[in-house]
C-alpha cells in the first residue's frame, strides 16, 4: 500500500500547500520560513493512505561519482518516497557543471554513472523520471521568464552562491553561477514538484524558487507550487577531514568503494580525546558523526550505538562504521557494478526520462506563456 501527504489534489489553477517542519531538534534561521521545511520523520507522521499526490524533484551534477553523504542525505529518501507511490523526477543536472568548472570530456561518464548509482540504491527507472538538464529545450526556456521575477542584489545575497562561487577558486564569479538558483528554480518547478530532498545547505536556494513562485503566481496567475525542502535525518555528513561529505573536497567514501578502501578510509576520520563514545552533535561533531553513519546504515538509534561501543573508544567506533558501511553497501555496489557494464541501457534510460520530461516541461511552458498573455 502507499502513502500519501493529507493535501488537496493539484490541478493546472490551484498551487497545493503541505504540512509544515523543521530539521529535528533545529530552529529555523533568520529569514528562514519555517513552513518550507519537512524532516523525513515528520514526512512519516503525516503520510497515510496513497501518495501518488505528491511530486519529487531532485538530482545531482554529474561532476563525479555519488558518497556515503549522498546517499544518507538524500538517495535513501528518494528511494523511499519513490516506493511509497510518489513521482520522481531525477534531474542529471550537466548544464549546472559549468556554473563553476569548464566542461570536461569525462562528463558523459559522470552521467552514465550517476544512473548506475539511482539504479543501484533502489530506484526504478519504470517509476521515476531520470532525465539530462540539456535534453529538455523547454526546462530551460522557463529560465526567462523566471530570472524577471528576482533582482541581481538579491541573488547576489544568496549565500549558498556565495559559498560554492569562493570553492571554484575562479577570480570572477560568472553569470551562470549567479543565476545558478533560478536555473535551480526552473528544474523545480517546471514539473511543479511539491518536495525537494536537500541538505541545510541547500535551503536558500529552494527560498529562492519559493520567491519566485510566488512572484509568479501573484503577478500572473496562480501556475506553480511552492515546494517544501525535505531534510534527512543525516543533512549534513561529515568526511574524514571533519568537513562535509563532499566530493570537490575529497573527503569521501564513494558508493563504487572497495571494502577495503572503505575501511582505510575510514580509519582516518577524526575524533576526539575522549576514550569514552558518545551521540553529542553540538559538543562532539567527528565522532558523532561516525555514531550517526553506523546507526543509520544499521538501522538503529544513535544514542544505542553510542551505548553499545561505549569504552571501546575511537577504534571500536571506527570497526563498527567500517563493517556497518561495508555490510549496508555491499549489495548496492553489486548492483552499480553490474550496471556500470551496460551504457547502452544506461543512455536509453536518460532517454526516455527526456521525451518524459520534455512532455511535463512543454505544458508547463504553454501554461506560463498563457499566464503572461503570450500565447500566440
Amino acid at each position: 500500500m502507499g502513502i500519501t501527504l493529507e493535501v488537496p489534489t493539484n490541478t493546472a489553477d490551484q498551487p497545493r500547500d503541505f504540512p509544515s517542519g523543521v530539521a529535528d531538534g533545529a530552529h529555523p534561521a533568520p529569514g528562514e520560513d519555517r513552513a518550507a521545511h519537512l524532516t523525513g520523520a515528520e514526512l512519516a507522521g503525516q503520510l497515510i493512505g496513497d501518495a501518488r499526490q505528491i511530486r519529487v524533484l531532485t538530482g545531482d551534477r554529474p561532476t563525479g561519482a555519488l558518497h556515503l553523504g549522498h546517499y544518507l542525505g538524500s538517495l535513501r529518501n528518494r528511494v523511499r518516497l519513490a516506493d511509497a507511490g510518489a513521482e520522481l523526477f531525477v534531474l542529471v543536472a550537466d548544464y549546472q557543471v559549468i556554473t563553476d568548472r569548464d566542461a570536461s570530456a569525462s562528463i558523459a561518464d559522470h552521467a552514465l554513472g550517476l544512473v548506475a548509482d539511482y539504479l543501484a540504491v533502489g530506484l526504478d527507472p519504470a517509476r521515476s523520471t531520470i532525465f539530462a538538464h540539456s535534453a529538455v529545450p523547454a526546462l530551460n526556456q522557463l529560465l526567462l521568464p523566471l530570472m524577471s521575477l528576482i533582482s541581481v542584489p538579491e541573488l547576489e545575497r544568496n549565500p549558498t552562491t556565495k559559498a560554492e562561487a569562493a570553492a571554484s577558486g575562479r577570480p570572477a564569479l560568472s553569470a551562470l553561477m549567479l543565476t545558478y538558483p533560478v536555473h535551480q528554480a526552473a528544474d523545480i518547478l517546471f514539473c511543479r514538484a511539491d518536495l525537494v530532498p536537500v541538505g541545510k545547505d541547500q535551503l536558500p536556494h529552494l527560498e529562492v524558487t519559493r520567491t519566485v513562485a510566488r512572484r509568479f503566481n501573484t503577478r500572473y496567475a496562480p501556475v506553480f507550487t511552492e515546494p517544501k525542502a525535505l531534510i534527512s535525518d543525516a543533512p549534513s555528513v561529515l568526511g574524514s577531514d571533519g568537513h562535509k561529505m563532499s566530493k570537490s573536497q575529497g573527503n569521501t567514501i564513494a558508493l563504487q568503494a572497495g571494502a577495503d578502501e572503505t575501511a582505510a578510509i575510514i580509519k582516518g576520520f577524526k575524533t576526539d580525546t575522549d576514550r569514552h563514545i558518545t551521540y553529542e552533535p553540538e559538543h562532539r561533531p567527528e565522532v558523532s558523526n561516525l555514531v550517526l553513519i553506523t546507526a543509520l546504515c544499521r538501522g538503529e538509534d544513535p544514542q544505542t550505538v553510542a551505548e553499545q561501543i561505549g569504552s571501546g573508544g575511537a577504534s571500536a567506533l571506527k570497526q563498527a562504521a567500517t563493517e556497518a558501511v561495508n555490510e549496508h553497501l555491499r549489495p548496492i555496489r553489486a548492483r552499480r557494478a553490474e550496471l556500470a557494464g551496460d551504457r547502452g541501457y544506461l543512455s536509453a534510460i536518460l532517454r526516455r526520462g527526456a521525451e518524459r520530461a520534455t512532455v511535463e516541461a512543454e505544458a508547463t511552458l504553454a501554461q506560463v506563456r498563457a499566464a503572461m498573455g503570450m500565447a500566440y
